[in-house]
């Protein structure tokens, strides 16, 4: 795929607003995708949901390969970056063309976190990927659940007796611990982008930190309008 066909329009007043939940797993992120897709679709806002590893029939297969079969670091990092091109060029850039808003579960971020912190890749070979794939195209906010490590573990015990668990799931403490470490720096290199949801609070508290950020966030989007 040329990766032009990843360019970001630069109208940017015009586009829609990329918004991206991260967290490790048993962060309990997921839980709140839908539901921050339907309080904007209140507001009369188009939104798109989707998924990473995954968001195209392409990404769907590149999903089923990175949880399941063994690979290298080196090769699960270009899948992950394949995957997304994909996503990038037919979903989330003409979603955001048109001016709809896309909610993504996961995004470069989880790379980061995952690839660098977790399986200890250097970050400058990430950033290489990360500027050919994405033309320059980043989240406009991101929700980072934070969440004790044994809380964590909890819940993907919990989830896991019916679901299953994947290879990432599968993984020593250690490994989720550097995840976790790697999303904090994330957030404090980025303070601008990220907001920190304290995922122990009730679903009912996270949830009214959220509108509070979704309304400022649509207060600014129709000023800029």
């Amino acid at each position: 795929m040329d990766a032009t066909n990843n360019k970001v329009p630069t109208t940017r007043a015009r586009l829609g607003q990329f918004l991206t939940l991260e967290g490790i797993d048993g962060a309990g992120k997921s839980s709140h995708l839908n539901w921050a897709a339907g309080y904007l679709s209140d507001q009369g806002i188009e939104v798109v949901t989707t998924r990473e590893p995954g968001g195209t029939p392409l990404g769907d297969q590149i999903r089923s390969l990175l949880l399941n079969a063994s690979m290298t670091p080196a090769t699960e990092c270009l899948l992950l970056f394949a995957g997304r091109a994909e996503h990038l060029a037919e979903v989330i850039n003409p979603a955001l063309s048109r001016g709809a808003w896309v909610i993504s579960d996961r995004f470069t971020d989880a790379t980061y976190a995952y690839q660098c912190g977790g399986r200890g890749m250097v970050p400058e070979r990430i950033a290489v990927l990360e500027s050919w794939t994405q033309q320059g195209q980043h989240p406009n906010r991101t929700w980072l659940f934070d969440v004790p490590l044994a809380v964590a573990k909890q819940r993907r015990s919990i989830r896991n007796e019916t679901q299953g668990s994947d290879r990432f799931e599968s993984e020593p403490e250690p490994f989720h611990q550097r995840v976790q470490d790697q999303y904090l720096q994330r957030a404090q290199a980025h303070p601008e982008r990220f907001l920190l949801i304290d995922a122990r609070q009730s679903i009912q508290q996270i949830r009214q930190q959220l509108a509070m950020d979704l309304d400022g966030l649509l207060k600014s989007y129709r000023d800029r309008s």
